[in-house]
């Protein structure tokens, strides 16, 4: 059997935060989108941390015998490589963070911390904080004989030390006040000044500690991250909300992951937190910060100047969708693409809208995985179950860090009187769909939407998503079935369209690619384009390498993590692979197979990971109609093309930016200008 080579996941998702990274050094990008990019990457790390990070501790952990990772390493071995690679991309983004502070004085905008507030502000900074950010302060002493308290991780914390005029020394924990803006601006003239709340709490310690006659006064910024991974209780008695409510309840006592430090504190001061918080410096990952952490604030910067800022784009609408007094005889004369958000989401909130109020319409069907903070989508499915409708709405309870926002919405929705479905034993539900029935002449006839993304007014302003309106009864009457196996596990539905996870995705993709590797050999043209978000699953990937070993042309275009080494040896340089960061993030999910000229095209809700191949409810969808399937192939060769955006992944793991001859390319603006020329 031939040995292939595979990049370690974890390593892998480093590289594409190194990307976001690069977005944020990059001049051509606006600064204070810049600065948005150092927010993005500390959020993605956060993350992580939360996620595979407590993975590979959990195992490092572990008694049982767990494979090896990265070049023969074990979970120990890899949790070092992790800090290492951490702790470098930690410093770069301060040092680009720099740069980026010292290109806004420029623009006449200052960072000013407790040392520089402005003399003519000191009063307003000084009612601010008695009025504002005291009454909300939370201040815990720390005593040697205590046990440390539990600290929420999602907010930010210095670290005191109060050296009393008596020699009596304190040490306390402040907490900074929850869902507070992290930035106050204050104008003068023509200056505009930004200071942290850091600063503010750190120009008043004096104020807040006057009880202890304080004669010295040190203050650092701590941070870190806890095992984010649900466990759930054996309680038959509980249900499975109540079960998930308490397991999000219960991560505020996870094990720490991360603890990131000013490096500036008193290494007394340092090895008191690292006893009181139990931090193994074997297996815990503790890494030297600066002044400030939480840099994920930065996504919230305010835009205090326009031209510092991305345009916002005029978000089109799709030509002849509202050709007609409803959306639905639309949809009878053809099928839609909507790409999302150079496209309105609106597009989905008219058809739920219309369906809601329709006589006709006697149910709605409908998955859903993340929802934002205010759902116009929740809203109008509450009204259509008002309206007399069915509605059935299948929510993934276990949509990470995302639970308690839908378990909230799950409770409103249910007390409305929407039938939940909250999920299938040991599968999460990942498909993104919609049905709706209508009852005409007797006769129900269907229409819906199949989509590569959330189905949420928020992340679709941000996200790349790609949404399908059909009235192909054939396909409907298959989506139907889906929801019927949500409620009757045990029942079997035959699929002649649909592509289904867990059953069949990966047996019909390796079908796929077989038959390209048959044409392949028979002389013909065989090629397979991908585009996904991540790429993981070592037997796909296997699939792949045979493929270009038989001369099968292989073009991938893949956001975040992938395994896939494009570089192998005999593979004959016939895979190439891309990686693409930029204003928006890419979330679509699309495939495009040569089939001896007569392209077979797929939108999916599923990347090529084990999770989504495996472990999750997913669908893929054959794109039918011509002029969509020839849409998609266009907006694919956009993307492939693009030199501006684009980064060469490979085994030297540089992330260089991919030049080409075709002249200035960005995809994302050409994607646009595509779309705009469409109407």
């Amino acid at each position: 059997m031939k040995k292939y080579s595979f990049k370690n996941r974890e390593l892998s998702w480093l590289d594409f935060n190194e990307r976001v990274l690069q977005e944020a050094a990059d001049i051509t990008v606006p600064l204070i989108e810049r600065l948005r990019f150092i927010g993005i990457f500390s959020n993605n790390l956060d993350e992580f941390y939360k996620v595979r990070y407590a993975t590979v501790k959990r195992l490092a952990l572990s008694k049982k015998k767990v494979k090896k990772f990265y070049k023969g390493e074990n979970a120990k071995d890899l949790l070092n490589l992790i800090t290492e690679r951490a702790i470098e991309l930690q410093n770069r983004s301060n040092l680009i963070l720099d740069f980026i502070l010292k290109d806004l004085e420029k623009e006449n905008i200052f960072i000013a911390d407790e040392q520089s507030i402005p003399k003519d502000s000191i009063s307003y900074i000084k009612s601010f904080f008695l009025d504002k950010i005291q009454p909300k302060l939370k201040i815990v002493l720390l005593n040697e004989k205590d046990d440390f308290p539990q600290l929420s991780e999602s907010s930010c914390f210095l670290i005191i030390k109060v050296e009393s005029k008596n020699k009596n020394l304190n040490y306390a924990i402040v907490q900074f006040p929850d869902k507070f803006e992290r930035f106050i601006v204050i104008k003068n003239q023509d200056v505009k000044y930004v200071i942290m709340i850091d600063d503010i709490i750190r120009y008043h310690l004096f104020e807040i500690f006057k009880i202890f006659n304080p004669s010295n006064i040190s203050a650092n910024m701590i941070k870190f991250s806890r095992d984010a991974e649900l466990d759930f209780d054996d309680d038959i008695s509980k249900s499975y909300l109540e079960k998930i409510s308490q397991s999000v309840k219960d991560r505020l006592k996870g094990d720490p992951l991360r603890f990131v430090y000013d490096k500036e504190i008193d290494p007394n001061t340092l090895k008191f937190l690292l006893e009181k918080m139990n931090i193994n410096s074997e297996i815990d990952s503790i890494i030297p910060g600066g002044k400030y952490h939480n840099k994920k604030d930065y996504m919230n910067f305010p835009i205090l100047n326009n031209d510092l800022a991305y345009d916002k784009i005029e978000q089109l609408v799709i030509k002849d969708f509202y050709k007609h007094k409803t959306v639905f005889e639309s949809i009878d004369e053809r099928d839609f693409l909507v790409h999302t958000p150079f496209h309105k989401f609106n597009h989905i909130l008219t058809f739920l809208s219309e369906a809601s109020i329709d006589p006709e319409v006697k149910r709605i069907c409908i998955t859903i995985y993340r929802l934002s903070k205010l759902s116009s989508v929740a809203n109008t499915l509450i009204n259509a179950a008002k309206n007399g409708k069915e509605v059935v709405v299948q929510i993934e309870l276990q949509a990470r860090f995302d639970e308690t926002n839908n378990i909230d919405y799950a409770k409103l929705m249910q007390d409305q009187g929407v039938k939940l479905i909250f999920g299938i034993p040991t599968l999460k539900v990942h498909a993104k769909v919609c049905v709706v029935e209508k009852l005409i002449n007797n006769k129900i006839l269907k229409y819906g939407f199949i989509s590569t993304g959330n189905f949420n007014e928020s992340t679709a302003k941000i996200y790349t998503d790609f949404t399908i309106f059909t009235s192909n009864q054939s396909l409907l009457d298959e989506i139907s079935n889906v929801f019927e196996f949500f409620s009757f596990n045990y029942k079997k539905f035959k699929y002649e369209k649909l592509i289904i996870s867990p059953y069949n995705t990966k047996k019909f993709f390796k079908s796929l690619i077989k038959n390209e590797i048959k044409n392949a050999k028979r002389g013909k043209d065989a090629f397979i384009k991908i585009k996904l978000n991540n790429i993981t699953n070592y037997e796909m990937i296997k699939e792949l390498y045979k493929a270009a070993e038989e001369g099968v042309k292989i073009y991938l275009i893949v956001r975040g993590i992938c395994c896939l080494i494009p570089d192998q040896k005999n593979t004959h340089n016939n895979i190439e692979l891309i990686s693409i960061v930029d204003k928006f993030l890419e979330h679509t999910r699309m495939f495009i197979f040569c089939n001896n000229g007569k392209n077979k095209t797929y939108i999916s809700s599923a990347d090529w990971m084990t999770r989504n191949l495996d472990n999750r409810v997913e669908v893929t969808i054959p794109i039918e109609d011509e002029k969509i399937s020839n849409q998609l192939n266009e907006i694919f060769s956009i993307y492939w093309n693009d030199n501006q955006k684009s980064r060469c992944v490979n085994s030297e793991n540089n992330n260089e930016y991919r030049k080409n001859e075709l002249g200035i390319i960005r995809s994302q603006s050409q994607v646009y200008n595509y779309h705009h020329n469409e109407n």
